[in-house]
């Protein structure tokens, strides 16, 4: 039987309207450098994965529009291991067809699949967990993720409920939520039995195909037929045919439904960098708790704050909790940090007043 070769597949297409106003359109988060450390959230994934997987056998799926960023931002990666989505169809979509693209390439791929916007604290526990994870995948046909304990009940995230334990760290997984009301989330961080879907997940490319058969036909029936196709005749037919997939993710997809969901739980100092408050947790703060990027600032009475302005740029605040005070070329936003719905409502506001690129 022929070596079973690991493959990696970083999905960086999202607009990150969540990351507004640095976050645009044209330039989503995944191509900044939002920790100040010369790399962008993209190339920091793809350093943190090239540790553990030949270069040429990591794929980057993202939207047609951002394929000339990823070339600048990644300059190692080939043109062929680039998946240019002609349009945004969410994660099972972009998943499947990364899943058909490389079993055409190698009909016993092992894959791992990774969000380009994640933190990662402690890269050696990491890497131990996405080597062991990959192995599990060799032997085992399920379907992986990682879980995360969580420190907060945070309503951005999937959970899981453990079941099983299979062995050392890896269980099955009892129920699947995606994005629960705060409610909800409250009552499964209480419990102590669910974890956060970390986003990161493992499967064998054949193991991954039959469950999107079982579970999401309609989707298979749109791609499979260009699973054998290469160069621009594959090009052509995913220009055609993409954009008529169901607009789904690969949590409702297949994690709720399916029935060989598996998690291995991970300690490796893990953050989804989709949201201000999740950076404001990430962050360095002063003894008011205040996050401060970039800026001056001059602050009286004021704590639990945000502020992300120009470095030339001197802010001065008084008698504000709570808050993000960011401003970004030409948008200055003050609101409550932690009212993500309310964000959505502004960027929407504003890009039907000022148009589709704010």
């Amino acid at each position: 039987m022929s070596e079973i070769k690991d493959y990696c597949v970083i999905m960086c297409g999202g607009i990150g309207s969540r990351f507004w106003p640095f976050s645009r359109k044209e330039e989503p988060k995944q191509f900044l450098d939002f920790l100040g450390v010369g790399r962008s959230l993209l190339q920091m994934t793809y350093d943190r994965f090239s540790k553990i997987i030949p270069k040429e056998r990591i794929f980057i799926s993202t939207n047609i529009a951002y394929v000339d960023l990823v070339k600048e931002q990644l300059p190692d990666i080939e043109d062929s291991n680039i998946l240019a989505e002609p349009a945004r169809r969410n994660t099972a979509p972009c998943i499947a067809w990364a899943a058909y693209h490389i079993r055409n390439i190698d009909p016993n791929a092992n894959l791992v699949v990774t969000p380009s916007d994640h933190i990662i604290l402690k890269e050696g526990e990491f890497q131990e967990t996405i080597k062991r994870s990959l192995e599990y995948t060799r032997d085992n046909q399920v379907l992986l993720t990682l879980g995360i304990k969580p420190n907060r009940p945070e309503t951005g995230y999937g959970y899981l409920q453990v079941d099983e334990n299979i062995y050392d760290n890896f269980y099955t997984v009892k129920t699947f939520t995606e994005k629960p009301e705060l409610e909800l989330a409250k009552v499964f961080v209480e419990t102590g039995e669910f974890y956060w879907n970390s986003g990161i997940f493992f499967w064998n490319a054949n193991t991954l195909i039959s469950a999107l058969e079982k579970y999401q036909p309609l989707l298979v029936a749109t791609l499979q037929n260009g699973e054998y196709l290469k160069g621009e005749e594959e090009k052509d037919f995913i220009e055609k045919h993409f954009p008529f997939c169901p607009n789904v993710s690969i949590d409702f997809a297949l994690m709720e439904k399916a029935d060989n969901v598996h998690v291995q739980l991970a300690d490796m100092g893990w953050s989804d960098l989709g949201t201000w408050e999740s950076l404001y947790e990430l962050s360095p703060k002063d003894k008011n708790k205040n996050v401060i990027l970039h800026c001056g600032t001059l602050l009286y009475n004021s704590g639990n704050n945000i502020i992300a302005l120009p470095e030339d740029k001197l802010a001065i605040i008084q008698d504000m909790d709570g808050y993000l005070i960011a401003e970004h070329r030409n948008v200055l936003i003050i609101c409550k940090k932690d009212d993500e719905s309310n964000l959505r409502k502004f960027v929407n506001d504003a890009r039907i007043r000022l148009g589709e690129d704010m």
